[in-house]
């Protein structure tokens, strides 16, 4: 009498469903109540959009049929049907309405301004509006009996302390440390 599950993902993603209304019986599969509000709020909009100058000249030019019925029922089965990524319409819509709107810099996954220091505080922008680390400190775990590659390219100051001999390099220098 059992029955064999390969994934739990089909078991797990639930979807509501309206089977009847009354004693009228729908489609045997059932309307995802996603569609419904879809087609209400497509109706909503484009009633909303009728009482505006510009864009209810365009809208009331639709036959009532096309307006009433046909656009918001296929527009919602349309969209009930698209999924992004395995998400349903309106959550990949959210999602990308926040990454458009979102910030375009950002600096240790804080916004960060154009040029000075981040909107929470910390550390500095530079003026091209890239983060910087103040230091960054490496110390090796001497399981190894020579010193290790390390190639350093870039902005910054550099200390290397090895055998009691220290290197020390400014900025836009390049350092070379190990055998090639």
């Amino acid at each position: 009498m059992g029955f064999e599950i390969r994934s739990y993902r089909a078991v797990f993603d639930l979807e509501r469903r309206i089977y009847r209304v009354e004693q009228l019986r729908l489609n045997p599969a059932g309307v995802p109540v996603r569609g419904v509000v879809y087609c209400l709020t497509i109706l909503a909009s484009l009633a909303l959009a009728g009482a505006l100058p510009l864009a209810g000249a365009a809208v009331r030019a639709l036959p009532w049929y096309v307006r009433d019925l046909l656009l918001p029922v296929g527009s919602a089965a349309l969209l009930t049907m698209i999924r992004v990524e395995g998400r349903p319409f309106h959550l990949a819509a959210a999602a990308l309405l926040r990454h458009l709107l979102g910030p375009r810099r950002l600096a240790g996954l804080t916004r960060a301004a154009r040029g000075g220091v981040l909107a929470g505080g910390g550390s500095e922008v530079a003026a091209g509006g890239v983060w910087r680390a103040e230091e960054l400190l490496m110390l090796p775990d001497g399981s190894g009996s020579r010193a290790r590659r390390l190639r350093y390219l870039g902005p910054g100051a550099v200390r290397v302390t090895a055998s009691k001999q220290v290197l020390l390099l400014e900025r836009d220098a390049e350092l070379r440390v190990g055998r090639r």
